[in-house]
């Protein structure tokens, strides 16, 4: 038996799965339904199992499809990797795009950043997560690692698309009652909030002034692992945070929040980051000028 699956057939077959429906999926194709229809029912029968369970309203995935699917997207993208890394269609876009990035940057700025690439190059399938933990992408199968912080491994690729710095800051109602510190070394006597994200090392504040390094250790009575909940306890007063400009930035302007030892900072810069394998990728490439122009004009 004749057991080579032609890609296009693949590309049909993730068409319905992602539709829930043939007619949905062949408009999207520009294929007469009849047409996928076929396509479906002769990768049936190569793999000798049903792929969908048809109702009269709609089609949903069998187990078997399930499985067909991961393996379907896996064969696809390393088909259109074929093609961007020796075609001659390389310098377009198309295919699955693995990101990830951490939490709070990742809700508040990637996602926003992805809705607006999709519209603009919509033959790239954008598969986004998001992470409480520093992420290796060649490892964890990903494409590009939307990254704050500055300390990058020497085995990946890194490209800073963006300006960051992390300040010290607290709502005016806990600096009244508690005093503001006018040390760096002052802050361990204060409530400070905690943010253990990603691989910032838990309590531990190196900062900058100029161009000398200093390094605080801090306690307080509230910490997480997301830093969406710390700025909100800064904002009820609870204690100083140490959170990226681009967060607290709006809320310092509309004095919820007060920078405190102002004269320190701490680089936390936006990098994109990804396997060297997928330098020449240009899903990734586009993306990341895409973004680094999307943050430019924030």
């Amino acid at each position: 038996m004749n057991n080579d699956i032609p890609p296009a057939d693949l590309r049909v077959f993730c068409a319905v799965v992602r539709a829930s429906s043939f007619s949905k999926a062949a408009e999207g194709l520009g294929m007469s339904p009849a047409y996928v229809t076929k396509r479906i029912r002769i990768l049936e029968e190569h793999l000798g199992t049903p792929l969908f369970h048809r109702t009269t309203r709609r089609v949903v995935v069998s187990e078997a499809g399930e499985r067909a699917y991961h393996w379907a997207q896996r064969i696809l993208d390393d088909v259109d990797h074929l093609v961007e890394e020796v075609g001659v269609t390389r310098r377009e876009p198309r295919g699955l795009l693995r990101i990830c990035s951490s939490f709070g940057f990742g809700r508040r700025v990637v996602a926003p950043a992805l809705s607006a690439f999709a519209a603009k190059y919509p033959a790239v399938q954008v598969r986004f997560e998001v992470f409480d933990r520093l992420v290796d992408v060649a490892a964890e199968g990903f494409d590009l690692d939307v990254r704050v912080g500055d300390d990058i491994a020497p085995h990946v690729i890194a490209r800073k698309i963006a300006s960051n710095h992390r300040v010290l800051c607290a709502a005016p109602s806990y600096l009244e009652a508690r005093g503001t510190p006018r040390t760096l070394a002052e802050l361990a006597t204060h409530d400070c909030l905690v943010i253990k994200e990603r691989d910032h090392p838990f309590g531990v504040w190196r900062m900058r002034r100029g161009h000398q390094e200093h390094t605080v250790k801090v306690l307080g009575p509230l910490s997480a692992n997301n830093g969406e909940m710390v700025v909100q306890w800064a904002v009820d007063g609870r204690g100083i945070i140490l959170r990226s400009a681009w967060d607290v930035g709006p809320l310092i302007a509309e004095g919820k929040l007060v920078q405190v030892l102002a004269q320190y900072r701490q680089e936390a810069n936006i990098w994109a980051v990804y396997p060297s394998r997928l330098n020449s990728s240009a899903k990734v490439r586009v993306f990341v000028e895409f973004l680094e122009s999307y943050l430019a004009a924030a």
